[in-house]
């Protein structure tokens, strides 16, 4: 790897580690309580040390980890939040002290490596699709129909949407299809890309006043009337009220028409909601203009198939208590 390269890779890794450390949730709370005013937006970079600094008590790695002491980790734990000096042996120290799950760990280091089938984005504002025309205005013309897409979204312990899996076939409407354009939103943390994905486009613009795109590079180009598989994983970044609506729904938003949604909502089974629906929407931010109540299996998700369909809204909500 060329020395750009891992640079950019450690910078990307380390914005994804302060991310995840100021997401809402286990990992947040961790460092906020060893600080006596912490903030939501500010990551004390004390409250990481004497995170590492226990870890290292509990399992030393090499002489001298059981007498560390936090102040001496300071410029370790600043260079890498900053991505100026991060080590995989750092990297490493930290997920294994934060107790990443399998999937962020795995992500932290893809990105160190310089993986670019992985973007971090950084949106400010929430996706708020007025109307498909300023969507179209700014991305331009679709050179590519939907034949099938599958959703499953994963709702974990604490509440939160977490992440959710996309299986999206492809054909293409013209010659030399070799991208899609993707939308979101600031709650998505992460897009990682993998079968018949090239990689991220890397770029997040904002193509109107609360909407953000990038692109996803198709793994070949594609001749007119071709198909092709694509997988992709979004995680996200909820900040965990329950009371909020908008955090007790999944909808999928269908500017133009797609055949074969299939959708599935998995909830964690320490954590059920009371009751769930199948809804569609007047459009991203209008009220229910339909819905119809739905049971979980026995794997603890809903799940809907719909044939086909074009400028709508649909998906899922739920109430906890």
């Amino acid at each position: 790897m060329s020395d750009a390269a891992q640079i950019a890779g450690q910078r990307a890794a380390a914005e994804y580690l302060r991310q995840l450390l100021l997401k809402p949730g286990h990992y947040r709370e961790t460092w906020q309580r060893r600080v006596a005013r912490p903030r939501d937006d500010v990551i004390n970079q004390m409250a990481i040390a004497d995170i590492i600094v226990d870890h290292l008590r509990l399992v030393p790695g090499r002489p001298g980890d059981t007498t560390m002491m936090s102040y001496q980790l300071r410029d370790t734990v600043s260079g890498a939040l900053s991505g100026s000096q991060l080590s995989m042996q750092t990297l490493n120290l930290i997920i294994d002290s934060f107790g990443f799950s399998e999937d962020e760990a795995g992500r932290l280091r893809r990105l160190w490596a310089g993986s670019a089938t992985i973007s971090v984005m950084s949106g400010t504002h929430a996706v708020s699709v007025r109307a498909a025309q300023d969507v179209d205005a700014a991305i331009g013309p679709r050179f590519h129909h939907t034949l099938s897409l599958h959703d499953h979204i994963w709702v974990t312990q604490d509440r939160r949407i977490d992440r959710a899996r996309t299986m999206q076939v492809i054909e293409a409407n013209a010659q030399g299809v070799d991208r899609i354009p993707f939308l979101c939103d600031n709650n998505v943390l992460t897009l990682e890309v993998g079968q018949g994905c090239k990689e991220v486009n890397g770029t997040l613009r904002r193509i109107g006043a609360d909407v953000f795109a990038t692109e996803i590079l198709l793994s070949r180009t594609l001749d007119l009337a071709e198909t092709l598989t694509l997988e992709y994983w979004m995680s996200y970044r909820y900040p965990g009220d329950p009371t909020d609506p908008a955090e007790r729904e999944y909808r999928r938003a269908v500017i133009r028409r797609v055949d074969n949604l299939d959708m599935r909502i998995e909830f964690h089974p320490e954590r059920l909601p009371a009751q769930v629906w199948w809804a569609h929407w007047d459009g991203i931010e209008g009220d229910v203009l339909g819905q119809e109540r739905v049971s979980l299996d026995s794997q603890n998700s809903a799940h809907r198939f719909l044939r086909s369909l074009d400028r709508t809204v649909v998906g899922f909500h739920w109430q906890w208590d």
